[in-house]
């Protein structure tokens, strides 16, 4: 039943937006005829009847017109091309428009400014009314603004011209020239007449001026001084939004952030960060990684890869040093004119995230560094976000609320923001609440969800005497709805306004010229050299070569250790052989002694007893001599004879052979 219901709705919507665009095909039909019909008349010297309606004229950035009409004077009105083959003027009376007397006094009103203002254009009523200038005042751009539009309706001549005239008086510009279609501020504008038959419509009084210009460009690519940030200051945050990761991923990021911070690494580059997580998924580094608790090792190798696919795209060349200071975007020429910065971006298409998410850097790094300035006459750098689209594609939660927390506080610090983008529902609800000032081109109702875009449009408007839906869709290129806040703060009334031409020239500068423009900037010595200085690969290779080397240091001396412990093993081995067979030799000496001495104690009891034996038996020989005679007693013994004997020799220096 919903899906039937949504199907009804759907085709109810288309239904709408093709009998809004039948209408318009009819409307546009009978302005024609009546063209015709003027023509004709002139033709045959009848009266004439009004010409065409609003929205013929078109901007210097429209194309050619068709061969059979010329561009309207600001007085006669439009030539045709008659039937004889000559032009008649027709005479500059045009339909009533939508807006009555009383409501086109209240817009002339509701755009006068007493100070300082931009000229946006001419209020349009049927036809261009020069002297009714829709104006904002020069005080309100930090209240930042909306310049949106279909592609093709004259955005970037707009927002040219608004960087034109608030260089002029004295306020610096940032803009990111996406299509490279922005250059042409630098030089002088070249008149022609359907340039100057526009201008003079519109009360413009037109003269080519060029603008004070600096050129910039991402990391070098493209012809610019470089524009570099390091990962640390870029953030975790930003940095999470270019890598598409999610909620939990983003969080982890964080922690390794913090981790880096807190351990001494300095993240300059993609390579520092990809270093970081290598250590910290390695078994190096698996301790730290456990300290960090909610980040795991699966994660870090998701936000690893990333990092590596991320870097394969070129886009680590954004990422260095040395870093621009964005103070750089706040300076003015010696003439007090404010500086145009120019940011060229040819690869957008290519890496849309990481040229949208630079520029929300460059904007957060504007609002840490400025100091609060309150309410000013005028702004300090006005800021304009083109294909504003891309930063919000896929964003997170976080990175949104702090997108809007930077909207809504940089006011105070003097910066005004305007956001380019195709339709206003491409910015969040909480961002397009902070605009103070639009500025809508054409929007195209071709599909239902155009239609509804539309639908929620116009119901952002004030109330107006316009059919905002059916306008919004038939303005002519270089056209547009305006309203915008007032000296007060109070919104203008709305105003479908034919815009002014820029005063630069709506050509790209020639290569050539751009160089030699960018080879003479004073910027160019401190930011055209990147280097590289000593970061977290660098301090984590050293760590890890330390390591390397302490963990050898530690090895040898195990080793030796280890060494000098078999050896003493060995030593205290061989000496407990030697003792044991010391011992063995000692035990050997100390049984062949007591056996040596048993067996000469047995032999000296031998002797005695022998000696004992003769003894008796010479004792029994010589009975009681022996007592009686001492000396014959020793003699008769043998020790004795042997004394005797050798008396005997040493008298008779001979001895009887005893027989």
């Amino acid at each position: 039943m919903t899906d039937a219901v949504e199907r009804a709705r759907a085709a109810a919507a288309a239904a709408q937006a093709a009998a809004e665009e039948a209408r318009r095909l009819a409307d546009e039909a009978a302005r024609r005829a009546e063209e015709l019909a003027a023509a004709l008349e002139r033709a045959t010297g009848t009266a004439p009847t009004p010409s065409a309606a609003p929205g013929v004229t078109a901007p210097p950035d429209a194309g050619p017109v068709p061969d059979a009409t010329t561009e309207p004077d600001a007085t006669t009105g439009p030539d045709v091309t008659t039937a004889g083959g000559g032009t008649a003027s027709v005479p500059d009376t045009e339909p009533p428009g939508p807006l009555g007397p009383d409501a086109v006094e209240a817009i002339r009103a509701g755009y006068a400014v007493e100070g300082t203002a931009l000229e946006f254009g001419a209020l349009v009523n049927g036809s261009a009314l020069p002297d009714v200038q829709v104006r904002i005042p020069l005080g309100m751009l930090n209240r930042h603004g909306l310049v949106a539009g279909a592609t093709g309706t004259g955005k970037t001549r707009t927002l040219q011209l608004l960087a034109e005239q608030i260089a002029a008086n004295g306020v610096p510009v940032f803009a990111a020239d996406v299509k490279g279609d922005l250059s042409g501020l630098a030089e002088a504008g070249q008149p022609n007449a359907k340039l100057l038959a526009r201008t003079e419509a519109i009360g413009q009084r037109w003269q080519g001026i060029a603008s004070a210009t600096e050129f910039y460009s991402l990391g070098g690519q493209g012809t610019g001084v470089p524009i570099r940030a390091t990962v640390s200051g870029f953030g975790p945050l930003l940095l999470s939004k270019v890598l598409g990761l999610n909620a939990t991923q983003e969080s982890s990021l964080g922690l390794v952030f913090h981790h880096a911070e807190r351990a001494g690494l300095p993240l300059v580059d993609l390579s520092d960060l990809r270093a970081v997580l290598t250590y910290l998924v390695s078994d190096q580094g698996k301790a730290e990684l456990a300290e960090l608790g909610g980040l795991s090792k699966q994660t870090a190798g998701v936000i690893l890869r990333e990092l590596v696919t991320f870097a394969d795209k070129g886009a680590d060349r954004f990422f260095g040093e040395p870093e621009i200071d964005t103070q750089e975007f706040l300076r003015t020429a010696p003439d007090g004119r404010g500086i145009v910065s120019l940011l060229e971006v040819p690869g957008v298409q290519d890496q849309p995230e990481v040229f949208s998410t630079f520029l929300m850097w460059l904007l957060a790094d504007l609002f840490n560094e400025l100091p609060e300035v309150g309410d000013t006459d005028a702004p300090k750098l006005v800021f304009f976000f083109d294909e504003a689209h891309l930063l919000f594609s896929g964003s997170s939660k976080d990175f949104r609320e702090q997108i809007v927390r930077t909207v809504r506080l940089i006011r105070s610090k003097g910066v005004g923001i305007v956001f380019v983008t195709q339709t206003p529902k491409d910015l969040p609800d909480d961002v397009l609440a902070q605009l103070g000032s639009r500025v809508q081109h054409q929007l195209r109702a071709h599909t239902p969800d155009d239609a509804k875009a539309l639908r929620a449009t116009v119901s952002t408007y004030p109330t107006s005497d316009y059919d905002l839906g059916e306008v919004l869709t038939s303005l002519a290129t270089g056209e547009a709805i305006v309203t915008v806040m007032n000296e007060d703060g109070a919104p203008t009334p709305v105003a479908w306004t034919r815009l002014r031409a820029p005063q630069g020239s709506m050509d790209a500068l020639p290569s050539g010229v751009l160089e030699a423009r960018v080879t003479s900037s004073p910027l160019l010595a401190r930011y055209g050299t990147a280097v590289d200085p000593e970061s977290a690969r660098e301090v984590l290779a050293a760590r890890m070569e330390s390591a390397a080397a302490e963990e050898a240091a530690a090895q040898a001396q195990a080793d030796a250790e280890q060494e000098a412990a078999r050896a003493a093993a060995a030593a205290a081995k061989e000496a407990a052989a030697r003792a044991a067979r010391d011992e063995r030799d000692r035990k050997a000496a100390q049984a062949e002694y007591e056996r040596t001495q048993r067996e000469f104690e047995r032999a000296e009891r031998a002797a005695a007893r022998r000696r004992s034996r003769t003894t008796s038996t010479r004792s029994s020989r010589s009975g009681g001599r022996a007592a009686d005679d001492p000396l014959g007693g020793l003699l008769g013994n043998g020790l004795g004879q042997t004394i005797a004997e050798e008396v005997v020799r040493g008298i008779f220096s001979t001895l009887r052979r005893r027989r």
